[in-house]
């Protein structure tokens, strides 16, 4: 199995996405929501997960896969480990996000 590694923008996303929920939903449910990121996480990482290849227009190469309202896009690291390179919400205009994000 993967070791799973999450990167910068990744990291200030989750944060992000902690926070959001924390103050609409209250802290239960924000730990909850995360804790089931990281899951998707894992399960990425052992193959358990239906991931799709980002499409060309990204200019990476890496991968998506849905949990829940978020997307999550990872990528192989030279290593053979799995990096979580950013989570965005549906709503978000996901090239132009993923293009900053992946710039870090």
């Amino acid at each position: 199995m993967s070791a799973v590694r999450v990167q910068l923008a990744a990291s200030r996303r989750l944060d992000e996405i902690y926070r959001y929920s924390r103050k609409q939903w209250g802290e239960r449910q924000a730990i909850s929501y995360l804790e089931g990121l990281f899951s998707t996480f894992e399960q990425i990482a052992t193959g358990d997960v239906l991931s799709r290849p980002i499409p060309d227009d990204f200019g990476v190469q890496g991968f998506y896969c849905r949990y829940q309202k978020h997307y999550v896009y990872w990528k192989y690291l030279k290593n053979g480990d799995v990096g979580i390179v950013t989570v965005l919400h549906e709503r978000m205009h996901q090239m132009a996000q993923f293009r900053r994000g992946a710039g870090q």
